[in-house]
């Protein structure tokens, strides 16, 4: 499991690693936390699943104005500059608001952004679960009983590798060409 403390040193060492160019990797990866959920069309999402494939997640909130749908775009950029080269690469998009996402609207709004994108979400108790394993914050800010509140949440997208070792995050603003140029170096 991936610490606080092993997620800053990760951080840090972005400037020492030469293997990619935009990505920040972590060297010696531990295997990603377990993330399992039942999609909209109710089957079941299993991270462990995906292994022999590239696993990109990002954990965000359909009605995120800004970082969520840049960061989307940005795959979808990515996934139409790697071309049939995806078929090994998996973009998964978990909603961290359980009070508006249902998995229906958040499976909408990842495939808004491309098609083959999956778009999952879990009850409050599985969200709760999933922020522990992943030393992950994500919580309202605002009041959400009005409905108009947004959702503090991870901002990078964490990268999977074929290993099931959680190798890489990327900062929000990394474009879809650089994205696809370090995701050709991980399969």
């Amino acid at each position: 499991m991936m610490s606080r403390l092993m997620l800053a040193a990760a951080l840090m060492l972005a400037a020492c690693s030469g293997k990619l160019e935009r990505g920040i990797v972590i060297e010696d990866a531990d295997p990603a936390p377990a993330l399992a959920f039942t999609a909209a069309d109710g089957q079941r999402f299993d991270l462990a699943a995906e292994r022999g494939k590239v696993v990109m997640l990002y954990f965000g909130y359909t009605h995120c104005p800004d970082v969520c749908p840049t960061t989307l775009s940005d795959w979808a950029r990515a996934k139409r500059a790697l071309g049939a080269d995806t078929t090994n690469i998996r973009f998964v998009f978990v909603s961290m608001d359980p009070d508006r996402d249902t998995p229906e609207l958040a499976l909408t709004y990842a495939r808004q952004f491309d098609g083959a994108f999956v778009g999952l979400t879990g009850t409050p108790l599985e969200l709760e679960d999933l922020k522990k394993r992943w030393s992950i914050a994500a919580y309202p800010e605002g009041d959400p009983r009005d409905g108009f509140y947004t959702v503090a949440h991870p901002a990078h997208t964490f990268v999977v590798d074929r290993q099931g070792r959680l190798r890489v995050l990327f900062q929000p603003g990394v474009s879809g060409e650089e994205l696809a140029q370090d995701l050709r170096k991980l399969f």
